[in-house]
């Protein structure tokens, strides 16, 4: 009940006592108007304060949604930030230890062309001896040839030597009859026939 209120009973009731029983019944009907005033003032009232406190509820709930949500992004973004710090160090472990394969490959391929070069060196100083010997060789094999030559000349003109003076030699290859025979054909002779205990003593002495 405000100012006004209590002025306006103020007046009504000095106007109940000037006017006598009729002002009274017009005060009693005041009363009751005041009543209802109050009791649509206080429905008013409350409903206010229900709508605020309904309004204050859903605030507070939408507040405890906002910080839920931001708790769980903020933990989130934490599990994030650390996988990602994770994948960063793994990745820098990874770094170190290319890096680390490519100097070891470097020092490797440095180490292989060297030797790459000695390899290279020595081929072409081994060519370079082949090429001599191969030249000793084909010099030996020409005097060989001659030899060779000289040796079946020799053998030709000794052979016709002893078939002339009834010589005979004795060779020191092994052949077959048939190969022997031939063999001394070849050079104008024959195969010696043993006949005699003489000619048996004469082969065994030489």
């Amino acid at each position: 009940m405000d100012s006004e209120d209590i002025y306006q009973n103020v007046e009504r009731r000095d106007i109940e006592d000037t006017t006598g029983p009729r002002t009274q019944s017009n005060g009693q009907e005041g009363g009751k108007d005041e009543k209802r005033r109050g009791s649509r003032r206080l429905v008013l009232m409350t409903v206010c304060l229900g709508l605020i406190c309904v309004v204050l509820l859903v605030f507070v709930i939408l507040q405890l949604i906002t910080i839920t949500a931001e708790r769980d992004l903020l933990k989130s973004s934490k599990n994030t930030v650390e996988e990602f710090n994770h994948t960063i160090n793994s990745l820098q472990d990874n770094y170190t230890d290319l890096m680390t394969e490519k100097h070891q490959l470097k020092n490797n391929f440095s180490s292989l062309s060297q030797k790459k070069l000695e390899l290279e060196t020595r081929v072409n100083d081994l060519t370079a001896e082949k090429s001599q010997f191969q030249g000793r060789v084909d010099s030996l094999s020409q005097k060989k040839l001659e030899l060779e030559r000289k040796v079946t000349s020799l053998s030709e003109e000794l052979m016709r030597e002893v078939s002339k003076r009834g010589f005979f030699t004795i060779s020191s290859e092994l052949k077959s009859w048939s190969e022997s025979r031939q063999y001394c054909r070849d050079r104008g002779a024959d195969l010696i026939i043993i006949n005699t205990e003489e000619k048996q003593r004469f082969i065994s002495r030489a």
